[in-house]
């Protein structure tokens, strides 16, 4: 905190927590005027995530601080969206739920409890997967994916490099070797961890939400397989 300011900018997925524990960031929100964060705290939220409307590009940017509200209220760029596209944002929001009654809203009552069930479906499932392949994970409370550690199947480093600390370049090879294995060979696209910045190597991203049901379970059976063959 050099300049005492603290910007949300990871990926925010405020309505898609799927077992928050009490009192947590994700299970609470301030009730005072405003969020009553202060003038050092800063976050950036969009639909794309919640609502699964990433291609209107529309969110909210949220501070406490005129300083940075100033220059923000006046920075075009956050001022593009067409009004075409801001009523049909408008009218999804405020559409009355059809089950709940006139007081509840479709989006909150209706969208979010089935989008979460579905979320929650999806991860379960993949959990078992990789338990059934004994693959670590870790099992996160919300989002669409799950970090898993594959470093047993990394090719092991060269000769000449495997004496003392692994080298950064070494470690981005052996991934980048697993990465293309796995897509190449086996037809499964997860995202590297080094290109997340992660210290490791072997660690990957599975977007589990990204996918059709039948594609999804494809997935599952190629991931028993890549196992499979890599044991044998």
């Amino acid at each position: 905190r050099k300049t005492n300011d603290l910007t949300a900018e990871d990926t925010f997925h405020s309505a898609l927590t799927l077992a928050a524990e009490e009192g947590s960031p994700s299970s609470s929100t301030s009730k005072e005027a405003g969020l009553g964060l202060g003038p050092y705290i800063h976050f950036v939220y969009a639909l794309s995530k919640d609502f699964a409307l990433s291609g209107l590009r529309v969110g909210v940017a949220y501070s406490e601080n005129k300083a940075i509200r100033l220059p923000m209220q006046k920075l075009n760029d956050l001022c593009q969206i067409s009004s075409q596209t801001q009523q049909t944002v408008q009218e999804m929001l405020s559409a009355e739920s059809t089950v709940s009654g006139d007081d509840g809203l479709w989006c909150t009552d209706e969208f979010l409890p089935q989008n979460n069930d579905r979320i929650q479906d999806r991860s379960d499932r993949l959990k078992q997967c990789l338990d059934g392949c004994k693959i670590p994970y870790l099992s996160g409370d919300s989002g669409l994916f799950l970090w898993m550690e594959l470093a047993e199947f990394l090719p092991p480093r060269p000769v000449g490099d495997d004496d003392g600390e692994e080298t950064e370049a070494c470690k981005d090879t052996r991934e980048r070797i697993l990465y293309l294995e796995l897509l190449q060979e086996f037809g499964l696209l997860f995202t590297p961890g080094r290109s997340m910045r992660n210290e490791l190597p072997g660690y990957f991203r599975c977007v589990f939400t990204a996918a059709s049901d039948l594609e999804f379970n494809l997935g599952l059976e190629r991931i028993k397989g890549f196992v499979k063959a890599k044991r044998t």
